[in-house]
């Protein structure tokens, strides 16, 4: 979850730098859990309610997450080391998806398996003070 957290807080609509296979898989995970479920139980809640105008809000949420999917997926193509538009090709971006991203620096920024993971770990915990 909380790299769900960190690429829809943190990264909303940032198109730079890099995303680890961990990162995007996660968040098209979770994206995907959350999707299907609301778009089920809105659903059954229209019907059973016969508010159909409820069903809109499936809508309202993948729109919601259009861009940082979108971010997610170039920068996942930034980490194998190339062009985001690259994401356009249905079975090449998948084939690039699932790549081990490059090791170390490349022209999209410095890798980031090496990035703090504690700064990761704190996304989404709360503070006690």
């Amino acid at each position: 979850m909380k790299w769900y957290l960190k690429v829809v807080k943190d990264n909303y609509a940032n198109f730079n730098g890099r995303a680890r296979r961990k990162e995007y898989w996660m968040f098209f995970l979770f994206n995907m859990i959350f999707t299907y479920g609301l778009s089920i139980t809105l659903s059954v809640i229209a019907v059973a309610t016969e508010m159909y105008a409820l069903a809109s809000l499936y809508m309202i949420y993948s729109l919601a997450v259009l861009i940082p999917s979108l971010a997610v997926g170039v920068r996942r193509m930034h980490d194998v080391g190339k062009s985001g538009w690259f994401l356009l090709i249905p079975i090449y971006s998948l084939i690039l998806a699932v790549t081990e991203g490059e090791r170390g620096a490349n022209k999209y920024g410095p890798d980031p398996k090496n990035e703090n993971i504690e700064e990761i770990d704190q996304i989404g915990q709360v503070q006690v003070d």
